[in-house]
C-alpha cells in the first residue's frame, strides 16, 4: 500500500510511524509533515487545509489510501475532495466532521441519539450567557462552539473568569458558546472506528490537559497521556459501544451524512454512569501516541477498512499487554505566549534509549538543527511491563531533552502507577 498522510504534528507522527511498521506499506507520503515525520516519509510542501491540492497530489502519487490527521482539514471538506477524486480516504466528511466543528450540533445528535451526556445551554450574547451561568451554577463549563484547537474550554468557579472566556468566543465572527453543566468524576478518552455503518474501539486513555502537575494552571491542547487504565470499571468499552458510539453513528447515517473515520468519544465517569464531555471528528493528541504504541494489528489495513466499508469484516484487534505513557515536551510561554526558534539537542540519544520513541510535534529543521516551531514540541513516548516502567521510560527520554525555557508535567500517570486515579484528568 501506498499512503498518504496529511498533517503536521505529534499525532501524524505516530499514525506515520505505526504505518512504517507495518509490512503491507510499501511507501510513505505526508503533507506537509514535519522533520520527525521526514524521517519515515516523503514529504510533499502542500497547504493541509486545500482539498483540491490534497486530492491532487494524492492522485499524481497514485496513493491506496489517504489518512487525514487534524480537525481543521476535516472540518473543511478535504476528505471529501479527496473522495471525490476516487481515493479512499480515512477521515469524516464536512458534515460528519461537524461533530467537532460545533459543540452545539454535537449535542443536537447527542440527544437525538439519547446519548447521555452534560447538560447544554447555547448562549449567542452575554446575557443568555449570563442567564446560563445562574441556572446551572459553579463550576462554569463554557466551550467555544467552533474549532479551538484543544484550548476553547474552560472549566472555573470564578464567574468572571467564565464570563471573560464567553466574551472572547463570543468576539468572533459568528461567535456562540456552549455552556454545561459540570459532570464529576474522571476523564477517559475513547476513539471509536467507524466505516458509516460498523463501528470498532480502541483501548482508553486518559490524557492531562492543565499545564502544571497537579492539574494546576491552564487548559492545555494535552501534556501527556497514557494506557492502559487499570482502575476504568469493568465493560466500559462495551457500555460507550452501546450507549455512546452505535447511537451516534446510526444518526448520522439517519441523517443522510454517515461518519467514516474515528470518533472520540470524551467521556466523564460521573457518580451516575459515563458522560460524554465531548465529541472529536479525529484520532486525539496526545492519546494517539499512546493508544497506537500499544496496537499490535497493522495499522494500515484497519483504516482501509474503515475507508471501503470494510470494518465489519476485520477480525479482532489485538493489542500489546505492555503499557504506554507519552510526556509533552512544551515551548517557554506554552500555552498563553509559545517561544518559537530555539534549538532542541538530545532527540537522537532519547530516540536510541530501550522502550522510547520521541515524536515531533512543533519542529522545524534548518541547517541540520532542530529547532522549536509550536507550543507543544515533542512528545516522547515510553513503553513498558506496566505504567510505572512506561513513566520510567518516558521521564528518562524527557531527561535527556534539551531546549531552553522548556517545561512539562511530572506526574503523568503517575497516580494510576500507584494503584488510584486522578480525579479529573
Amino acid at each position: 500500500m501506498k499512503i498518504l498522510v496529511v498533517g503536521t504534528g505529534a499525532r501524524e507522527h505516530a499514525i506515520v510511524r505505526a504505518l512504517s511498521l507495518d509490512p503491507a506499506v510499501t511507501e510513505l507520503h505526508a503533507a506537509p509533515g514535519n522533520p520527525g515525520i521526514g524521517t519515515l516519509a516523503t514529504l510533499h510542501t502542500v497547504n493541509p487545509l486545500d482539498g483540491f491540492a490534497v486530492a491532487e497530489l494524492a492522485t499524481r502519487l497514485g496513493v491506496d489510501l489517504v489518512v487525514v490527521g487534524p480537525e481543521a482539514p476535516l472540518v473543511a471538506g478535504v476528505a471529501d475532495h479527496v473522495r471525490e477524486a476516487g481515493i479512499p480516504v480515512f477521515g469524516p466528511s464536512a458534515e460528519g466532521a461537524r461533530l467537532e466543528g460545533s459543540k452545539a450540533f454535537a449535542k443536537e445528535v447527542m440527544a437525538a441519539a439519547g446519548v447521555p451526556t452534560a447538560a447544554p445551554r447555547v448562549a449567542e450574547d452575554l446575557e443568555q450567557a449570563a442567564a446560563a451561568f445562574d441556572e446551572l451554577g459553579a463550576p462554569y463549563v463554557v466551550k467555544d462552539d467552533g474549532l479551538a484547537a484543544g484550548k476553547g474550554v474552560v472549566v472555573t468557579d470564578d464567574r468572571a473568569e467564565a464570563l471573560a472566556h464567553a466574551h472572547a468566543c463570543l468576539q468572533k465572527p459568528g461567535g456562540r458558546i456552549v455552556i454545561e453543566e459540570y459532570l464529576d468524576g474522571p476523564e477517559v478518552s475513547l476513539f471509536v472506528l467507524s466505516d458509516g455503518t460498523d463501528v470498532v474501539p480502541l483501548v482508553p486513555a486518559q490524557d492531562f490537559k492543565r499545564a502544571h502537575d497537579g492539574d494546576e494552571g491552564p487548559n492545555t491542547g494535552g501534556m501527556g497521556a497514557y494506557s492502559p487504565l487499570p482502575w476504568a470499571p469493568e465493560g466500559l468499552v462495551d457500555e460507550v459501544v452501546e450507549r455512546v458510539a452505535r447511537p451516534t453513528i446510526a444518526e448520522m447515517a439517519r441523517r443522510g451524512t454517515p461518519f467514516a473515520g474515528v470518533l472520540y468519544v470524551g467521556l466523564a465517569l460521573t457518580s451516575k454512569g459515563p458522560k460524554v464531555v465531548e465529541f472529536n471528528a479525529r484520532f486525539g493528541d496526545p492519546e494517539t501516541q499512546v493508544v497506537l504504541a500499544r496496537l499490535a494489528t497493522p495499522l494500515a489495513g484497519v483504516l482501509l477498512a474503515s475507508a471501503t466499508g470494510g470494518l465489519g469484516d476485520l477480525p479482532p484487534l489485538e493489542w500489546r499487554d505492555d503499557a504506554a505513557v507519552t510526556v509533552v515536551v512544551a515551548a517557554e510561554g506554552y500555552p498563553a505566549a509559545p517561544r518559537s526558534g530555539d534549538a532542541i539537542t538530545g532527540v537522537t540519544q532519547a530516540d536510541a534509549l530501550d522502550d522510547v520513541h520521541v515524536l515531533h510535534a512543533g519542529t522545524s529543521a534548518s541547517d541540520g538543527i532542530l529547532h522549536s516551531a509550536g507550543g507543544r514540541v515533542l512528545s516522547v513516548v515510553g513503553v513498558g511491563a506496566d505504567l510505572t516502567a512506561a513513566r520510567t521510560a518516558a521521564y528518562a527520554g524527557v531527561d535527556l531533552i534539551r531546549l531552553k525555557g522548556a517545561h512539562h508535567r511530572s506526574d503523568i500517570a503517575l497516580a494510576a502507577s500507584q494503584g488510584s486515579r486522578a480525579d479529573r484528568d
